[in-house]
This record gives C-alpha cells, sequence and structure tokens, in this order.
C-alpha cells in the first residue's frame, strides 16, 4: 500500500462544530471529542500497517492539532510537515461566527441551504466551494502530488470542504456529486494513486 499512498482527514470536531457555528477560517480548537477523533484516526492508520514520510495541513489550528494527535498515535511526531493557507477551509464571510439557526433567521432558510449546498455559489464576503477547488487544487497539484507520485507517502489533515474539492478531482465527481458528498470528522480516507495520477483504489475508515 505504500506506493503512491495518499491519506486525507478532516480535522476532529471543533468547538465551533459543537455550537453550531459557521467557521471557515475562524480559528477555534478542538473539543474533547475532537481530541478523542483524532487520537482515533491516528490508531486506525497504525492499524492499516501505514506510516508516512510527509504531511501536509492547513494554517488553521483544528487541522494542525488533529495531525499533530495522529502522528503521535503513529509514533512520528518528528515527520516534516508543510502548512499552508491553501488548505484552509472555506471562507464562509459575513456568516463566519454565526449560528447557523441564527444565518437561517436573517437570510432565510433557502438561501442558507443555497451558499451551503451548492457548487458555485458564495456567501457575502465568502467563498463557494468553486472557489475554494480555485485554491486547493492548484496546490495539490504543484506541491503535493509530486511527492505523491515519487512515491513519498502522503498524510493530509484539512477541512471538510478543502478535502471535498480535492476529492472531486481525485474521484471525477461532478459539482452536483460533491456538494452531497459528506467527510466525517477524524474519519482516514485512503488512496494509493497510479503513475497518472489517477486512483487505484480507495479505503474509506469512516465508522
Amino acid at each position: 500500500m505504500s506506493d503512491r499512498l495518499l491519506v486525507l482527514v478532516r480535522h476532529g470536531q471543533s468547538e465551533w462544530n459543537l455550537k453550531n457555528l459557521f467557521t471557515g477560517w475562524k480559528d477555534p480548537g478542538l473539543t474533547e471529542k475532537g481530541i478523542a477523533e483524532a487520537e482515533a484516526a491516528g490508531r486506525k492508520l497504525k492499524a492499516q500497517g501505514l506510516s508516512f514520510d510527509i504531511a501536509f495541513t492547513s494554517a488553521l489550528t483544528r487541522a494542525q492539532r488533529t495531525l499533530t494527535l495522529m502522528l503521535a498515535e503513529l509514533g512520528q511526531s518528528t515527520l516534516p510537515v508543510i502548512a499552508d493557507q491553501a488548505l484552509n477551509e472555506r471562507d464562509y464571510g459575513e456568516l463566519s461566527g454565526l449560528n447557523k439557526d441564527d444565518a437561517r433567521a436573517k437570510w432565510g432558510e433557502e438561501q442558507v441551504h443555497i451558499w451551503r449546498r451548492s457548487y458555485d455559489i458564495a456567501p457575502p464576503g465568502g467563498e463557494s466551494l468553486k472557489d475554494t477547488l480555485a485554491r486547493a487544487l492548484p496546490y495539490y497539484v504543484q506541491e503535493i502530488l509530486p511527492f505523491v507520485l515519487r512515491g513519498k507517502r502522503t498524510l493530509i489533515s484539512a477541512h471538510g470542504n478543502s478535502l471535498r474539492a480535492l476529492i472531486m478531482v481525485l474521484e471525477k465527481l461532478t459539482p452536483e456529486q460533491i456538494v452531497k458528498r459528506e467527510l466525517a470528522t477524524g474519519a482516514p480516507v485512503i488512496y494509493t494513486l497510479n503513475a497518472d495520477s489517477t486512483v487505484a483504489s480507495k479505503v474509506d475508515l469512516a465508522d
């Protein structure tokens, strides 16, 4: 499994996930449950017999802490880690920090649903999933994929929307398919890639 290995993990539950707030580029920490999820993700990867050569994460604390906890479980705390805001969560703009129910009261259920679940309609001052893809994908192609194709086992700890952008490309999903795709917190998705960067195999370790 070590040939051209790429593993994606959404961070563990954050304090704002728990409070039902739009988070985006805001930087809350992990909850106790989120810490447990991150540690469990590390144990799941270890149980698969996996180790890594390099890791990537976003510029946000919840993804970085998740990665640190996973690497501790793997016995790889000294692994080289590259952090970049290209892997940050989607920027929710004016929604950031708002309770999702309060946002529905302000803008209406239908409008908030469109912002959350459409591919290319952004909330005020924020990013759509398409916008997130436009920054995450070039970073993946230029900075991450070359490591994978050289046989470097690569771990990415990031966010629901930045990872969905990568999954859209890896799994060749349409905009309609990717907006319906949910990623569980702390659940590794293991890909092996072919030499042409297409997916050879996929294992989803979600419970």
